[in-house]
């Protein structure tokens, strides 16, 4: 499994989480974009009102996840295992998972993070 984590680039929370999943990356077939990349949206069909509500994962067939499925297809891709997403599929594991993400999403800004992304990679934002 291989794809494309687009996160909030200018979060330093979401920046520092993405660092981390990438010092995991034993298959090298995960790659990391902000969201606020231009043609992002119509990349993955989603309203830019709504862009940034939530991490998306873009998988190779064109398939969309969001919120805690993309971040578990991501540490999945990253280590090469698919049991963090067989998880996320259990039944309740998903809806907890998906509270969970929603509320530190909503309160992103708060946490401690590192320099955001599109700071220090402006061109790619």
């Amino acid at each position: 499994m291989s794809g494309i984590l687009f996160f909030d680039g200018a979060c330093g929370m979401c920046t520092r989480a993405v660092e981390f999943i990438l010092r995991h990356n034993r298959t090298g077939l995960l790659r990391i974009e902000p969201l606020q990349s231009p043609g992002t949206a119509e990349r993955l069909g989603v309203s830019p009102s709504h862009l940034l509500d939530c991490n998306r994962w873009l998988d190779p067939s064109g398939a969309v996840y969001s919120g805690a499925e993309a971040m578990n297809a991501a540490v999945s891709t990253a280590i090469g295992s698919k049991l963090p997403l067989m998880l996320y599929h259990i039944p309740g594991i998903g809806f907890i998972e998906e509270a969970i993400y929603r509320w530190v999403a909503t309160h992103r800004y708060r946490f401690r993070g590192t320099t955001p992304y599109c700071e220090s990679h402006p061109a790619a934002c």
